[in-house]
């Protein structure tokens, strides 16, 4: 859910950082070592991936979702529910387009979109890989998804490019 006030994670996590005293998880576009290294520069402790882990080997979704994720860039979500006040970031498919066509009408009430938005759809989309079948929950992330590793890899991975950009590109900025 990225909250009401569409405030960037650039923003977000400083001003939390600032506020709080204890540790903070960043959530929100983080899918690689860049991602990561920007998230403790801001102030964060470590980082939350929630689209990027299901294009992984060992997420229990059907492998056609996997890919719906691979094959989409970071301009294939729709935001939904805004004029609920519980807005969801979700891939665009045929439902989400649907809804987002609805979401129009300014007297539309939950009532009747329910049908389209059923957490079952979404779960039978995941099960059976039709990614028309239900909302898809996904971020824009999805623009910086090229692969489906298995975990272990993706974490290995995320953290060598992450010492790499430390020990590397920044040491070029501060010398010492």
């Amino acid at each position: 859910h990225p909250g009401e006030d569409d405030i960037p994670v650039l923003i977000l996590i400083p001003a939390a950082a600032d506020q709080l005293t204890v540790p903070i998880v960043a959530s929100g576009g983080f899918a690689d070592g860049r991602g990561l290294v920007a998230a403790l520069a801001l102030g964060a402790e470590g980082i939350n991936m929630g689209t990027r882990f299901c294009a992984t080997q060992e997420a229990p979704i059907h492998p056609n979702i996997k890919q719906f994720y691979v094959d989409n860039d970071e301009r294939a979500t729709h935001l939904l529910y805004r004029q609920f006040r519980n807005t969801a970031r979700v891939a665009k498919n045929a439902v989400s387009d649907l809804v987002v066509k609805m979401g129009e009408d300014p007297n539309l009430e939950f009532e009747q979109i329910r049908p389209y938005v059923s957490g079952l759809k979404g779960k039978l989309a995941l099960e059976n890989g039709d990614v028309d079948a239900g909302v898809l929950t996904a971020g824009q992330v999805m623009g910086l998804i090229h692969d489906i590793p298995t975990c272990q890899t993706l974490i290995d991975n995320i953290m060598q490019e992450a010492e790499q950009i430390v020990q590397q590109r920044l040491a070029q900025f501060f010398p010492r």
